[in-house]
């Protein structure tokens, strides 16, 4: 699949703000399955002095530092993105859950994309004893640890209801736990932090999601959003697979990566500070349009 992309952020503030500096994580990355053809930054006030870069996860990044007095803050990412992923391995043929367990331990690369790196509590995604116990439930002993973690993924699923009023980013994920609702950040958070209880690595992704509209309804303009899902290591060979707990997938063409790190905090499409009085109104639009 080909697809265009286009994510506006637009923040509107009640009074003029002088300064302010954010670091932008909206850019699409090249890596397993996937080529970026094009793609293309705009940020509004012009005149902001800007960095482009890459983060130790591999992520692309841009840091702005705005200097100059502003009501209104835009900026627009549009990508042309390639996405040929591979088919996932048979998960009953995967390698039994706790010999994965020993080989992410004994890992001895530092790299980006090592077991190593998600392996161990992150602050969204700490050890929660109630998570681990409710993950274990999938993982008996000596099963296929894809196997295992296709059920998990779907459990959540079907016992979690999607709320995108109930919780918000700083929500600890014991609270969306015990309330059984969430967004698919507290979905893709619950399910790394039950894998890694039990010793098992797991990243989280940001990026985006085809949908599809009803039949005989067009698809709205601006009507797509980000999303979030799981990357987790199976071992040697079968290296890390993409599942996604909110619709119960395993990761193919229809997801797009912009950023993949330990949690959330590690891949935000925007933080930093700004200076200035008054409230701020945001503003989000997302496109994703397959090309072929």
């Amino acid at each position: 699949m080909i697809y265009d992309i286009r994510h506006l952020t637009a923040y509107a503030y009640s009074r003029p703000v002088p300064f302010a500096r954010c670091m932008l994580r909206v850019l699409p990355r090249d890596g397993a399955g996937q080529r970026v053809l094009t793609s293309k930054l705009s940020v509004t006030p012009r005149g902001a002095e800007r960095n482009d870069g890459i983060c130790f996860f591999g992520n692309r990044t841009t840091t702005l530092t705005i200097a100059r007095p502003h009501r209104e803050l835009r900026i627009e990412m549009t990508s042309r993105v390639e996405v040929t992923r591979p088919a996932a391995p048979f998960p009953a043929l995967t390698r039994h859950w706790e010999e994965v367990v020993e080989l992410a331990l004994k890992a001895q690369s530092l790299a980006p994309d090592s077991p190593a790196q998600y392996l161990y509590p992150s602050r969204l995604a700490p050890t929660v004893p109630e998570i681990t116990d409710y993950a274990r439930a999938s993982f008996p002993a000596r099963r296929p640890v894809f196997e295992a973690a296709c059920e998990l993924m779907a459990r959540i699923r079907k016992e979690f209801r999607y709320d995108p009023e109930a919780t918000e980013v700083a929500t600890p994920i014991r609270e969306a736990f015990a309330a059984r609702h969430g967004v698919c950040q507290d979905f893709a958070h619950i399910m790394i932090a039950g894998l890694r209880g039990l010793g098992l690595p797991a990243a989280y992704v940001s990026g985006y999601l085809r949908t599809i509209p009803p039949p005989g309804q067009a698809r709205l303009e601006g009507a797509d959003a980000t999303h979030a899902w799981v990357m987790a290591w199976t071992g040697p060979g079968t290296g890390w697979i993409g599942l996604d707990p909110t619709n119960d997938l395993i990761v193919a063409d229809d997801h797009i990566v912009t950023a993949t790190g330990r949690d959330y905090a590690d891949v935000s499409p925007l933080d930093g500070v700004l200076v200035g009085p008054g409230s701020q109104k945001l503003d989000v639009k997302v496109d994703v349009i397959p090309v072929t």
